[in-house]
């Protein structure tokens, strides 16, 4: 039914997916701030509306009103255009999910969704990959060194977490048999994917949150190294562009998850709660299981410690691709029995034990490791590239340090 609605339901559902952006990035920022308050024992935003419920409304009419400052080495068009890229093709990806099954408006039957196609699933990739070249942009065309290296980094994201992310979601496309999201979500009826494929669901979150620059992924913005990153330049309008662009694709990406592995609007596959499938229930589950999600996000920002760029690069490039192509292989090896006319119990077996497998592999690559041991006395520092004679010791220099400073430097010993 998808490409034959009138002109004006269609609108409809445009001012409707453009509001629920909307509405929820306000929403989503008031409950960020309250949250993450809470668990860090504080109160949070409490002065503007009640309960402090009207702060970001206030905040983005500040940031409306506030002096548009462009810099005198900017490029001033790409620095113009850049939130465009960023704020658009995150409304434009959530035009493919559904949040509802088939309803009728003024005797029309259409379904809450307002378009769907084929390849639904790498559209809403492909405009999260094109939301990143704004900010790579808008680093680049600021015209100041911290931004450019806000921008640096997130092109290594964009390269890094786009791979296990497309990855990820594969398995998805073998059980399902379909890229349209709609198809997906029909799919699910009896048994969510969350189960069948929970190392997906594992890897697929961990790469949205790197996708999205979310803590503890967001290095291109670390005001620690980059005082703001790839918007430092950025005030006014355009800086709430990029603070838009932001909660709408953490938006978007949960309401992906819920899609591929929660069963969309469909209601937890149990025998009572099948019957709220009609009415407003549908939309009600969908807009429950994205709301959780967004609450991971939120969780993962009031606890995590940001990692380290060379951590990071490590966790995509070396556990997570490599352990989404062999879950692929074996999920893959898993459908061909069960369609063949194979033992399904054995496959289910089959299956329980990769995800054991997978998750083992998936929580050690968390695991701290060993600290290196250190020198002992007797113990010639000078050997091995590990540890150089001329950098200081936090702790103070182990025996043997001094000599072994003294061979090294030629004789020279002073300070």
């Amino acid at each position: 039914m998808i490409g034959h609605d009138k002109f004006w339901i269609v609108l409809i559902k445009v001012v409707v997916v453009f509001a629920l952006l909307a509405g929820m990035t306000l929403v989503v920022i008031v409950a960020e701030r309250k949250i993450i308050g809470r668990m860090q024992q504080r109160p949070g935003p409490n002065r503007v509306g009640k309960f402090g419920s009207l702060q970001s409304l206030a905040d983005g009419v500040k940031l409306m009103l506030k002096e548009d400052i462009v810099p005198a080495l900017a490029d001033k068009p790409v620095f113009i255009i850049a939130p465009l890229i960023s704020v658009i093709p995150a409304f434009l990806a959530f035009s493919v999910i559904p949040i509802g099954p088939v309803v009728s408006i003024a005797s029309n039957h259409t379904p809450l969704q307002l378009t769907d196609m084929p390849m639904a699933v790498l559209f809403v990739l492909a405009m999260s990959s094109l939301g990143i070249y704004g900010i790579v942009l808008a680093g680049w065309a600021s015209g100041s060194t911290y931004p450019l290296l806000g921008g640096l980094r997130s092109a290594a994201q964009m390269i890094s977490y786009e791979v296990s992310l497309g990855l990820a979601i594969v398995p998805v496309f073998i059980y399902s048999g379909s890229l349209s999201t709609s198809d997906i979500v029909a799919s699910q009826h009896d048994r969510w994917y969350c189960w069948t494929l929970l190392p997906s669901l594992l890897i697929y979150f961990v790469s949205i949150v790197g996708e999205t620059n979310r803590a503890p992924f967001d290095l291109p913005e670390a005001e620690g190294e980059l005082v703001g990153g790839f918007h430092t330049e950025y005030s006014s309008i355009k800086f709430a562009m990029f603070f838009l662009a932001e909660y709408v694709n953490v938006t978007t990406v949960s309401a992906l998850a819920t899609t591929l592995f929660f069963g969309g609007w469909r209601p937890p596959p149990i025998p009572y709660f099948s019957h709220f499938t009609t009415g407003f229930f549908p939309i009600i589950w969908f807009l429950l299981k994205t709301v959780i999600l967004i609450f991971v996000f939120m969780w993962l920002r009031g606890t995590l410690p940001r990692l380290r760029y060379d951590q990071f690069m490590k966790l995509g490039w070396k556990v997570l691709v490599p352990l989404s192509l062999v879950w692929i292989m074996f999920i893959a090896a898993v459908r061909t029995v069960q369609l063949h006319g194979g033992d399904h119990k054995t496959a289910d077996l089959i299956l329980i034990s990769g995800i054991t497998v997978a998750l083992l592999v998936f929580a050690t690559s968390f695991w701290p490791q060993k600290k290196p041991a250190q020198a002992g006395p007797g113990v010639d520092v000078t050997e091995g590239p590990e540890r150089s004679p001329f950098l200081p010791y936090l702790d103070g220099p182990p025996p043997g340090a001094r000599s072994a400073l003294v061979s090294a430097t030629g004789g020279d010993s002073r300070g």
